[in-house]
């Protein structure tokens, strides 16, 4: 098992790795309408922003540039740690309209504490002629930010590809050419139906650096223990926002749940604090309770696998247990089991 414990020094603090980085949707609307979180998910003084989203709003925007902060924005602690990507999923439909240089900019103009480079996202529609081209060009916008960094925040590059080799290639010329505290991984949620594609270019990034490595929108429930299994850092998700928007429900070690299709029942089979005194009607009818019960899904899943680890427990049997009832998954974990014992 390549899991690990970590800790990583931001400007907002000391943080302890594996992590979950909620995505907030500031700056794609006028407001964030994000339920507030940190104050009662004490592990949890995070969040991943979309930094061209921000900028682009501009009343938010100037406000920001006449002294407000973004932590004041979004109604958080000012000990909250931001990681604030380039918003480069945005450019699957959209022209690139910005430089790592101005991305920097903006990123430190936030205050966020990790920053990731320019990067503009791979696609299955696309021919490998082109994907290629893109992971190239993504790392050498990464280089320019290297170039351009003053030291303010921890640097993430931004890594894509489609194939082991490309993934490992473009971070050891990143780790030779570049300076970053750490690797981002893009490209995966196009294809995160296909769990053995995605768990091999995990485990390619995790050979490549003993760097913090983070995966980009895979922090949902199923991908969760595959990804700390195979030596994963930190994960964003904007799946308990999303999820809510479908009135499903998130359970840990299981999946989600439309609550449309239950009916003869009083209460959730959770003792969260949004759902131990609640009914299934009062949850199902509060989009914003809905949206915190998931989050502390996602933050139970990850506490669980972390118990399993402290307490000495066969983790290995766990996941065999939790992914038993999904073969594709089964044959995923198999898959990063095999590969991981011949680095172990």
């Amino acid at each position: 098992m390549l899991y690990r414990r970590r800790t990583l020094s931001t400007p907002h603090g000391k943080l302890e790795t594996p992590v979950l980085f909620p995505v907030r949707n500031i700056g794609k609307r006028s407001s964030d309408n994000t339920p507030e979180y940190t104050d009662e998910i004490p592990d949890l003084s995070t969040a991943m922003v979309n930094a061209r989203s921000i900028r682009q709003r501009e009343p938010q925007w100037d406000r920001i540039q006449d002294g407000q902060t973004l932590r004041g924005e979004m109604g958080v602690p000012k000990s909250t740690i931001i990681f604030a990507d380039s918003g480069g999923f945005d450019f699957r439909s959209e022209e690139l309209d910005t430089t790592p240089k101005k991305s920097l900019e903006t990123q430190q103009a936030i205050e966020a504490d990790i920053l990731g480079t320019v990067d503009v996202p791979l696609s299955r529609k696309n021919r490998e002629r082109e994907n290629d081209r893109r992971a190239e060009e993504n790392i050498q916008r990464a280089l320019a930010a290297s170039n351009s960094h003053d030291g303010d925040g921890l640097l993430f590059a931004s890594v894509h590809g489609y194939d082991p080799e490309t993934i490992r290639n473009g971070i050891r010329y990143l780790e030779k050419n570049g300076e970053f505290d750490g690797y981002a991984l893009g490209s995966l949620v196009p294809i995160r139906t296909d769990y053995e594609k995605v768990t091999k270019l995990i485990l390619a990034a995790r050979r490549a650096t003993d760097k913090h490595l983070h995966a980009y929108g895979l922090g949902g429930l199923v991908y969760q223990p595959l990804l700390l299994y195979c030596g994963v850092d930190s994960f964003d998700s904007s799946a308990f926002i999303r999820s809510a928007g479908n009135r499903n429900y998130l359970i840990p070690g299981f999946g989600g749940e439309e609550l449309r299709h239950i009916e003869d029942l009083e209460y959730l089979p959770c003792a969260c604090p949004v759902c131990k005194d609640r009914t299934l009607d009062d949850v199902r009818e509060d989009r914003d309770a809905l949206v915190k019960h998931n989050l502390w899904a996602l933050t139970l899943e990850l506490r669980r696998f972390r118990y399993m680890v402290e307490a000495g427990e066969d983790v290995e049997s766990y996941l065999d247990l939790r992914f038993r009832g999904n073969e594709v998954t089964a044959r995923a974990y198999k898959l990063a089991k095999q590969q991981v014992r011949r680095l172990t």
